[in-house]
């Protein structure tokens, strides 16, 4: 069982590395924030709210650029606290920058006097509060400080109207402001949960008795229960694995020595995996991963680099450092012609398994020892 100090660690990386996962909705936002700041700012000509607005614009720009910089990092590197720490500062500050920026100009819009500005306004600023509210709910700080900072001004300055319909606009979006604060702190419980039960293995009943992993029958009840939910449009992605210098880790250190670095091994594929995701112990030094519900292709070669990279990280045995790879093959259901036939997709990733064996260019060894 993992410690709870490590899985508590090991639940905070796998919630900042899902600050990255989707670069999408940020892509929709900065294309939203330039028609939102040309169609106002062409419409009052006002010099303060241009300024209030290509500021919001920029540092909306600068929140994309950020995100797509450390993405790749974010979603393959192994993960400890301090990394993921910086990981996150780095997602938050241009984050919190333009929330504030967009709440200063928002604010502005609605010290003034213009209905039509002011309508296109409060779309935008509650359809940003909105995407916060999901896209970082995993995170609540920086879900809950930038929906606050976006709307908040805004609720403010039309209040000071004195009027019915700005004062009844106010409540209406405090009342969504209220309601969004509340889903994020839901959805960052369920989320740790479902996390922190995926990392110690406790949701699943059949484990393989070494590395506590599942083993391959639970991995066909789990495959067919998620299948049957998602349906058969979904895509799935099957990663098959062993280890390159496995053998001589045994051959060296025993067989306690080999078990010892099976059950690190699991413990690293289990923090390598999303929410939601499964990987078993096929047998030997063998392992299996499936992926649910992919959006694109490229999570799936994500995820073999983040486990190629995992693997490749010291391993601590009988006071030795062994250093160790993977070889991954991956298929993904939409191309393999698979559809929900775990066995077939399971064979296909073999196949590439053995393909990637073949092809790989000659290098050191798999596997070597030093002293720590």
């Amino acid at each position: 069982m993992i410690q709870s100090d490590s899985l508590q660690e090991k639940v905070y990386c796998e919630l900042v590395r899902s600050l990255y996962a989707n670069v999408l909705p940020s892509k929709i936002m900065l294309g939203i924030t330039a028609l939102h700041v040309g169609l106002i700012g062409w419409s009052t000509r006002d010099v303060v709210t241009w300024g209030f607005g290509l500021a919001a614009l920029l540092a909306c720009a600068l929140r994309v650029t950020m995100t797509l910089l450390h993405r790749d990092r974010a979603m393959t590197e192994v993960l400890d606290g301090p990394a993921a720490r910086r990981l996150e500062r780095m997602f938050a500050w241009p984050y919190y920058l333009y929330a504030v920026l967009l709440g200063a100009f928002a604010s502005h819009v609605f010290a003034g006097s213009d209905a039509a500005a002011q309508m296109l306004t409060i779309c935008v600023a509650v359809g940003y509060c909105a995407g916060a509210a999901t896209g970082t709910a995993l995170r609540p700080r920086i879900a809950i400080v930038s929906m606050v900072a976006a709307l908040a001004p805004t609720i403010v300055v039309s209040a000071l109207h004195f009027e019915a319909m700005h004062l009844g606009m106010s409540v209406i979006a405090g009342a969504f402001l209220t309601g969004g604060i509340q889903s994020v702190f839901t959805l960052h419980r369920a989320a740790s949960t479902e996390i922190g039960k995926r990392l110690t293995s406790v949701s699943l009943a059949r484990r393989d008795g070494l590395t506590a992993l599942p083993n391959r029958l639970a991995l066909h009840e789990y495959f067919e229960e998620n299948a049957l939910l998602l349906g058969s449009s979904s895509v799935v992605a099957v990663h098959y694995l062993d280890l390159d210098g496995f053998k001589p880790v045994n051959d060296r250190l025993g067989h306690a020595a080999g078990d010892a670095l099976l059950a690190a091994v699991a413990e690293r594929l289990r923090a390598a995996v999303r929410a939601g995701d499964i990987v078993a112990r096929l047998g030997g030094d063998e392992f299996g991963i499936v992926q649910f519900g992919l959006n694109r292709h490229e999570e799936a070669e994500l995820l073999a680099r983040r486990i190629c990279a995992a693997i490749a990280q010291p391993f601590d045995l009988a006071g030795e450092a062994v250093l160790i790879s993977t070889s991954v093959g991956t298929v993904v259901s939409s191309e393999s012609g698979g559809g929900n036939d775990l066995e077939a997709l399971l064979r296909s990733a073999d196949a590439r398994l053995y393909e990637a064996k073949r092809n790989r260019s000659p290098g050191p060894p798999p596997v070597r020892f030093s002293m720590l």
